[in-house]
């Protein structure tokens, strides 16, 4: 196409890039049977340059629910720290540990109340209800909330996430089974991008426990 023709000169390009990707991420959350994964890798940078490989970008709320935020990585830091302060006081208030999908809703409010200057982070959050199901959510930079029975993923790669994912999900897997195939997802989409990587963490929730475990992925 002629860039005249479009209003532009010919030497002017387009550039510019979400903030959400400068620092780079990969992340998924997965449903199994009777257990949930949620998963990301460590890498943090700016832009194509890797200043850290042990970044953390998941958050343990309690024994059976965690959440992840993928975005800028000076908004990750601040969300976490308000979502952490926010816990404290609802268990100070209920006395009780707060259910994922109440979780859920309390990230989809926090996000929203900034929606005019919105902070820059695509929160996942991955947990067990007391009856044991698996709970999965995901919301957008204002909150916008999607429920799914099968995965969410966020970061720099979703695209190549989602099409691992896809390929790689089936309904009803046990815990060993959703840990390899969180993993493999995780690593593979992260090869096909250049800001993602560096290694992955993997925590599986179950009715008996969490199993973490971290992964070596490539570092180049």
């Amino acid at each position: 196409i002629n860039a005249e023709y479009m209003g532009q000169k010919p030497h002017e390009h387009n550039n510019t890039m979400s903030i959400t990707a400068y620092n780079g991420a990969a992340m998924i959350a997965m449903v199994g049977k009777d257990c949930v994964a949620i998963a990301s890798d460590r890498r943090f940078g700016m832009q194509l340059k890797t200043v850290s490989t042990d970044f953390q970008k998941l958050f343990k709320v309690h024994d059976r629910l965690f959440f992840g935020l993928a975005g800028l990585a000076t908004d990750v830091q601040t969300v976490s720290e308000l979502v952490k302060f926010r816990m404290n006081l609802y268990r100070l208030r209920e006395d009780r540990d707060i259910k994922p999908a109440t979780f859920g809703a309390v990230m989809s409010n926090l996000l929203y109340e900034r929606r005019f200057g919105p902070w820059f982070v695509e929160p996942i959050v991955a947990g067990l209800n007391a009856d044991g199901s698996p709970y999965i959510t995901a919301c957008d930079l204002i909150g916008a909330m999607v429920d799914t029975k099968e995965f969410v993923v966020a970061g720099t790669c979703a695209q190549s996430l989602y099409g691992t994912c896809e390929a790689m999900f089936k309904p009803n897997m046990s815990p060993e089974q959703l840990f390899e195939t969180i993993s493999q997802a995780l690593l593979s989409a992260c090869d096909r991008d250049a800001v993602a990587g560096w290694g992955a963490v993997v925590h599986v929730i179950t009715p008996t426990g969490i199993v973490s475990r971290e992964l070596k992925g490539r570092m180049d």
